[in-house]
C-alpha cells in the first residue's frame, strides 16, 4: 500500500523549501500538481525536485487562471504556497477563500520570517536566516 496515494496536493511553492517538501510527499505517493506562473524560471527549484509530480502553468493574476485554480483547490486535500504574506489574499487564493468551498483543506504557507511580526515582509533565504540566528 502506498501511504499517501489517495491525497492530492497543489504546489504553488518555488525555489527550494516548498518543492523539497512536496517532493518528499510525492515520493510517498501523494498526487502532487506543481503549478507555475508563466515564464517563471525558478518555479521548479532544482530540477530533480520535480520528480513524481505532474505540472502545469497557470496565470493566477488572470480571472481565468484563478477560476481554474479555485476548481482544482475545491478537490484538493492540501495547498502548499510560498508567497510573501498578503500575496495569496491579493490573488484571491488565500485559506479563507479556498476553505469556503473546501472546509477540510490543509493550507500550508511557507515564508521566511512568518506570516506576521516585524520581519514578515522581508525577503530571505537560508543564508539570511543563519545570519540572523
Amino acid at each position: 500500500m502506498i501511504p499517501l496515494a489517495k491525497l492530492k496536493l497543489l504546489d504553488l511553492s518555488r525555489q527550494l523549501p516548498g518543492p523539497f517538501c512536496s517532493t518528499m510527499l510525492a515520493d510517498l505517493g501523494m498526487d502532487v500538481l506543481m503549478i507555475s506562473a508563466p515564464r517563471d524560471p525558478f518555479a521548479t527549484g532544482i530540477p530533480f525536485l520535480a520528480r513524481n509530480k505532474r505540472s502545469m502553468t497557470l496565470n493566477l493574476k488572470s480571472a481565468v487562471g484563478r477560476d481554474i485554480f479555485l476548481r482544482l483547490a475545491a478537490e484538493a486535500d492540501v495547498v502548499l504556497e510560498g508567497f510573501r504574506p498578503g500575496v495569496a489574499q491579493r490573488l484571491g487564493i488565500d485559506y479563507e477563500t479556498l476553505a469556503a468551498k473546501n472546509p477540510g483543506l490543509i493550507y500550508c504557507s511557507i515564508s521566511g520570517y512568518g506570516q506576521d511580526g516585524p520581519y514578515r515582509d522581508m525577503v530571505g533565504h537560508d543564508v539570511n536566516y543563519l545570519g540572523y540566528a
